[in-house]
C-alpha cells in the first residue's frame, strides 16, 4: 500500500486586509513556501469573494494549500529555515491562522 500524501491547508486572517497586504502575503507564500523538498502541489491565493453561500467560511483572507509526498516531508517543511523566515516576516499582520492537515 502506498504512503498517504498529506494536505496542509492554512487560512490566514489579516489585521490589515487591504489588497496590498493580501497580495504581499500571497507573494511571500510563493517565495518562501514552495521551495521545500517533498511538495507535490502548491497554491496560495485570496478568498474568492463571489462565493458567499451559507456554508462558506468567510473568516479569512489568504489560503495556502500544499500537498506533501508524505507526513515526513511535511514534518521537514515545518522545521525548514525558509518556512521559519516566512513566519518571522509575515506574522506581524496575522489576526489568526488556522491549519487543517489531512491525509489524502
Amino acid at each position: 500500500m502506498a504512503t498517504a500524501r498529506l494536505a496542509h491547508n492554512v487560512f490566514f486572517q489579516l489585521i490589515d486586509s487591504s489588497a496590498e497586504k493580501v497580495e504581499e502575503l500571497v507573494n511571500a507564500c510563493k517565495t518562501y513556501l514552495n521551495v521545500q523538498p517533498g511538495i507535490v502541489f502548491f497554491a496560495a491565493g485570496p478568498i474568492c469573494k463571489e462565493l458567499a453561500r451559507d456554508v462558506n467560511d468567510r473568516n479569512w483572507h489568504v489560503g495556502l494549500h500544499i500537498v506533501f509526498e508524505d507526513k515526513a516531508a511535511h514534518d521537514q517543511y515545518q522545521d525548514d529555515a525558509t518556512h521559519n523566515r516566512f513566519i518571522e516576516l509575515m506574522k506581524g499582520n496575522w489576526a489568526s491562522v488556522r491549519v487543517f492537515d489531512s491525509l489524502v
